[in-house]
């Protein structure tokens, strides 16, 4: 069933919606001892997967959903993984009424033991070993090859497949423009609240609103992103930026991934405060920057291709994915609306850091045009300069589109995310 190694996809289907939403919205019981039981199972079953740790980035049962299915030591040793687990839950149930990730667990438990046979009567995993010390808490081994960090993507991809993962490049800029992860290039009214990405590990919100008053065209005045609990790496952390308020902190005020043996698998940083922010995700192989130039928040993403897939048709609506839908593209009449600079006005300024008449020169020229204010420039030499540090391919680094900036190619989407609305409440 596959290659052996972590994956998105290698675990029990996604949460419903409502649920995701409502991940979103709560807040664990402190007492609530499920990640403990999730890492102890996780640690028994390690030597299932023939020494890796798959299950080491999802958490919750559906961790060792594609172990025992894979051969291994057979289902025996797997049974008996899933009856301690199941026994860990029922100690701690009276403490997680209310807690989604119990529940999670509690239901993934009983369908993999009905899918392998478990009888619900029988022996049970010893308990795992103490884990490697953290450094300066102990003693550390003097034998054998250092225990793999499962909050280091990277790592553990190249460890598992011989290669270092395969990586995609999505931004958001100007009035606003995107550049999808499928080199589709879109100029977007896209006015409101829209995500830009929604995965298992990773949510991305933009907020956008008119550049001017009667204009069609938008520029993002908001970004909300959340990173989502992942067992022993992070805490949920919330970052949320707003046209003149460019934190170099998450909601919380921490900056980074929480008290976690991998918390700082996730930080933040900047080099030039209230104007660029970066922020590093090394569990889930990604690196975000945002910027704020001209009055409008702009976003530049590289992340792992795993990642980036790992959503179900619930979560569909993403403008990284798909690009702007149709009726939210500006028109050629939309976007040949004149503003105070004239046309080679706006092409001078624009060469001067854009040589190439590319889609980036071509989305400056637009929101000179469109906002009259020349600072519009840096927002897509920046963007740019982002591309050239992220795309893997700099083949692909120049987009040239026929006509001034528009689609380079169609895509159509699935239906758009039900309950987004719901979930916009929520992160207000």
């Amino acid at each position: 069933m596959g290659s052996p190694g972590w994956s998105p996809h290698g675990s029990p289907p996604t949460l419903s919606t409502l649920t995701l939403l409502l991940l979103l919205c709560g807040h664990a019981h402190s007492q609530c001892k499920i990640l403990r039981c999730n890492a102890e199972y996780v640690s028994s079953t390690l030597s299932l997967r023939g020494g890796g740790s798959p299950g080491a980035l999802r958490g919750g049962a559906g961790a060792g959903a594609g172990a025992g299915s894979r051969g291994g030591a057979g289902s025996g040793g797997l049974c008996r993984a899933l009856r301690s687990y199941a026994l860990c839950t029922r100690r701690t149930a009276r403490t997680c009424r209310g807690d989604l990730a119990f529940h999670s667990a509690v239901h993934g438990i009983e369908d993999l033991m009905i899918q392998h046979n478990c009888s619900r009567q029988g022996p049970t995993a010893p308990p795992p070993p103490r884990g490697p010390a953290l450094p300066g808490s102990g003693p550390v081994r003097s034998s054998g090859p250092p225990a793999p960090d499962p909050c280091d993507y990277e790592g553990q991809f190249s460890r598992l497949h011989g290669r270092p993962p395969g990586f995609l490049h999505c931004a958001s800029f100007g009035d606003p423009h995107v550049r999808s992860f499928h080199h589709l290039f879109h100029t977007c009214r896209v006015q409101g609240a829209w995500p830009l990405l929604d995965n298992d590990f990773l949510f991305v919100q933009a907020t956008s609103s008119p550049v001017a008053s009667g204009a069609n065209a938008t520029a993002t005045r908001k970004l909300t992103i959340i990173f989502k609990n992942m067992q022993e790496c992070i805490d949920q952390k919330v970052y949320q930026a707003e046209v003149d308020n460019l934190p170099a902190a998450f909601e919380d005020g921490s900056i980074n991934g929480g008290d976690r043996p991998g918390g700082s698998s996730l930080s933040i940083r900047t080099t030039n405060p209230g104007n660029h922010v970066e922020i590093q995700a090394a569990y889930i192989g990604t690196t975000i920057i945002i910027r704020q130039t001209a009055g409008q928040l702009s976003f530049s993403i590289k992340v792992a291709e795993d990642v980036a897939r790992a959503f179900s048709a619930e979560q569909d609506l993403q403008l990284c994915v798909g690009g702007c839908p149709p009726s939210q593209r500006l028109s050629r009449s939309e976007r040949s609306r004149r503003g105070a600079i004239t046309i080679d006005t706006a092409k001078q300024l624009c060469k001067e850091g854009l040589p190439v008449e590319d889609a980036y020169f071509h989305s400056c020229v637009f929101d000179v045009l469109i906002s009259g204010d020349p600072n519009f420039t840096v927002a897509a030499q920046a963007a740019l300069e982002d591309a050239r540090a992220f795309l893997p391919d700099l083949e692909k680094l120049h987009l040239f589109p026929s006509d001034a900036g528009v689609t380079l190619s169609s895509g159509t989407l699935l239906a758009p995310l039900s309950g987004l609305l719901l979930l916009w409440l929520c992160i207000q």
